[in-house]
């Protein structure tokens, strides 16, 4: 059961990733961290970089993404590495935005969202290589 703080969460998040992300913005993206993967916050191209460089991500590696919003930095990583990432996150709308970009990149077939709450996972021990949790409070 979701917790009052998680509920308003969700409530004011899914109205931001409800709404489309414009040329405007994906150019902003772009200029401040390198890069327009639907980002939610503020870890740079070159943070990610670092991620992956020290979690030693590679393909068959498979990485959790905590609070993946839109799919930023998971699917960035995906793509740089050749790894597998399932993204987690309570607002549905970030999740549909991120599983649109995986099917236009052709990570579909390694990037999955998963709807829940760090809180209570449904996933089993070991189940991940790795855990990726940026720009997100709890």
């Amino acid at each position: 059961m979701a917790t009052r703080q998680e509920k308003e969460a969700n409530a004011r998040f899914s109205h931001r990733y409800g709404e489309a992300s414009g040329d405007v913005a994906r150019s902003i993206e772009r200029d401040v961290i390198g890069g327009d993967w639907g980002a939610n916050g503020y870890t740079t191209t070159a943070q990610a970089d670092q991620l992956a460089d020290v979690l030693n991500l590679g393909a068959g590696s498979m990485v959790l993404d905590l609070g993946a919003g839109r799919g930023w930095p998971g699917l960035y990583l995906c793509s740089r590495t050749g790894c597998s990432v399932v993204m987690t996150d309570l607002p549905v709308e970030g999740l549909v935005c991120a599983n649109e970009r995986a099917q236009q990149e052709g990570l579909d077939q390694r990037a999955w969202p998963v709807n829940a709450s760090a809180r209570d996972l449904p996933f089993s021990a070991e189940t991940f290589d790795a855990v990726v949790h940026t720009d997100v409070l709890c």
